[in-house]
């Protein structure tokens, strides 16, 4: 892990370079990816099955499952385990029933004005297959979905396993497509003659993946371009070195490019932490994923004051934001970009991922700067309401007529005018 102290020139330069880490490569796969889209819209399911062939050298018997298809193959997951995720899930449905939007109407001046919001008909969410499979994504995805109301709710991953289709039984998938990477966002985007197209596609994935769901944007909405996983730590004197380094592994197990990041007030906290870090290596079963991640991006900055350890927080915009320090929540106050902020030392960015309650699919790469978690709000679409009375529209036509010649638009006032009553 690298040590920056404040005032060095590597200190700046560390930081510039890390607040431009959602920079993503992706165009270097962009060619690729456009030669996959444009299959998949072309030749839709034979382009699927030739591609799985191709990427995963296997052969797709069912490309897409229905609701039984999917509840008969999660019967065969430990009951002890299913009862794990439903609990989980229960915690994750309850805390976005909070986020349920009703709209509203009002009157002014003899106009009704308001706004509509339904979920949209049909979401896609992408669980990737590759180095790891987490069923705890799924329930983060769908869940919201499911609580937002969207009735058809799409679950495309590759070899689904008896985990992951438990978790989609339980928070209510619709159907499945047996496919990953870019072409699966393709079948989601134009749909097939198996794969219904959707109208939204969420969760994260390699590069290609990232990619396509930037190419499909237009066509279909989507969640966001999903970076590599980070944490920053921001620890001061009394934070526990054993738990701080704890955290940051969380977080680089993941991935080679995971980001592990400290921020703390005194060069003897970070080096213990270091030290921490090290210790706990040694004893993780992912030991040279986490190793590469903490060799390539680990990083501990040494700053003088909380403040200033704040103004570094708000830079970098982190997916996961733990504060370890005496008032977590005075700090929080002046930080306003993070994914999630864990609060306290007795709360494991862990607890995020699984069971807390939101959920876990979160802005990377700095994009918390503008960007939210995944939540219902993802899965709905409004709509504004306008109804104007006889008398409303001749109090207000000199107005409107007044703004539509001033832009040169007499059709627009012609059609204000039309309106009034006539003596």
């Amino acid at each position: 892990m690298k040590l920056l102290f404040r005032g060095s020139e590597t200190y700046d330069a560390a930081l510039i370079e890390l607040a431009r880490r959602g920079d993503a490569d992706l165009e270097r796969v962009e060619p690729d990816v456009r030669a996959i889209l444009a299959h998949v819209r072309r030749d839709g399911d034979d382009a699927l099955r030739v591609l799985t062939e191709r990427f995963e050298q296997r052969t797709v018997d069912r490309l897409v499952w229905d609701r039984a298809s999917i509840e008969q193959g999660a019967a065969a997951l430990d009951p002890a385990v299913r009862t794990r995720l439903e609990e989980a899930a229960a915690r994750i449905r309850r805390y976005h029933e909070h986020q349920r939007e009703p709209g509203f109407r009002y009157e002014e001046d003899g106009i009704s004005l308001g706004l509509r919001v339904r979920p949209v008909r049909a979401a896609g969410v992408y669980a990737p297959g590759g180095k790891a499979r987490y069923p705890s994504s799924v329930l983060m995805a769908a869940v919201p979905a499911a609580v937002a109301g969207v009735p058809r709710i799409v679950l495309a991953t590759p070899r689904p396993t008896p985990e992951i289709l438990a978790a989609a039984a339980i928070a209510g998938v619709t159907e499945l497509v047996d496919a990953g990477g870019a072409q699966a966002i393709a079948a989601l985007a134009y749909g097939t003659a198996s794969v219904g197209r959707v109208d939204k596609i969420v969760g994260p994935g390699n590069l290609y993946v990232a990619c396509a769901k930037r190419l499909v944007f237009g066509v279909v909405d989507i969640d966001g371009i999903a970076g590599p996983s980070e944490i920053l730590v921001v620890a001061d004197d009394g934070a526990d070195p054993v738990v701080v380094a704890a955290d940051l592994l969380s977080q680089a197990e993941h991935d080679e490019d995971a980001y592990a990041l400290l921020v703390t007030l005194s060069e003897a906290q970070a080096r213990a932490v270091a030290e921490e870090v090290e210790r706990q290596l040694a004893r993780l079963p992912r030991r040279a994923v986490a190793e590469r991640s903490i060799r390539d991006h680990g990083m501990a900055f040494v700053v003088g004051s909380l403040d200033e350890a704040g103004r570094v927080a708000d830079l970098l915009a982190a997916e996961h934001l733990s504060l370890q320090v005496r008032d977590p929540e005075a700090l929080l106050a002046n930080i306003g970009a993070a994914g999630a902020a864990f609060l306290g030392d007795h709360t494991p960015e862990a607890a995020g991922d699984y069971a807390a309650g939101p959920s876990h699919v979160l802005p990377t790469g700095g994009a918390a700067r503008f960007s939210s978690p995944l939540g219902v709000w993802d899965f709905l679409v409004r709509t504004s309401l306008i109804s104007y009375s006889a008398e409303a529209i001749e109090r207000q036509a000199d107005l409107l007529e007044s703004l539509a010649r001033l832009e040169g638009l007499e059709a627009h006032a012609r059609a204000v005018s039309v309106r009034r009553r006539r003596a």
